[in-house]
């Protein structure tokens, strides 16, 4: 199965970063012309995330040519959810693997290499990082990267159990 890529509209903006925290690739649609997103979804083969109902009545998606999910509620964890139980989406993803804030596949540094960039502290108790190639952006396992992989897990495990 090919990894499943995703394109998110305004409406439900917030998913974005819960996607790329699992890995998923995901870019988010700032156009307001529903076309956009269509044709930008067929041409790069993503699937459309949306709570817009009329995107939903378009041909390319009626007939099967474009995947789309119509989400229902308006909090990301629970779209969340959704999207795993509409595509299968929660077996296959790489955690903290692309950046938060403009998609692109982190790579690996040293640390010597980031010294200058991150804080003292976290020099002095992190030993591995990761790095944005485009935008510089420096992350680490730290208490924040902790507190996103109890959510990540809980949401998981909850779509496991069946309690959402």
């Amino acid at each position: 199965m090919d990894a499943l890529r995703f394109i998110v509209d305004q409406n439900a903006g917030k998913l974005v970063k819960w996607l790329r925290m699992l890995g998923y690739d995901t870019v988010f649609f700032t156009g307001d012309d529903d076309s956009g997103i269509v044709s930008a979804a067929l041409s790069e083969d993503r699937v459309i995330l949306t709570r817009d109902t009329g995107i939903m009545k378009r041909r390319s998606i009626t007939s099967g040519r474009v995947k789309a999910v119509l989400l229902t509620s308006e909090m990301p964890r629970l779209q969340m959810s959704q999207v795993i139980r509409a595509l299968g989406a929660g077996g296959c993803f790489s955690p903290f693997s692309r950046c938060m804030e403009c998609n692109v596949i982190l790579e690996v540094r040293k640390k010597e290499e980031v010294k200058e960039r991150v804080p003292p502290y976290v020099y002095q108790t992190q030993d591995k990082y990761m790095e944005c190639p485009s935008c510089r952006r420096v992350y680490w396992k730290g208490t924040h990267w902790q507190a996103m992989m109890d959510k990540l897990n809980g949401l998981i495990q909850e779509e496991i159990d069946g309690s959402i």
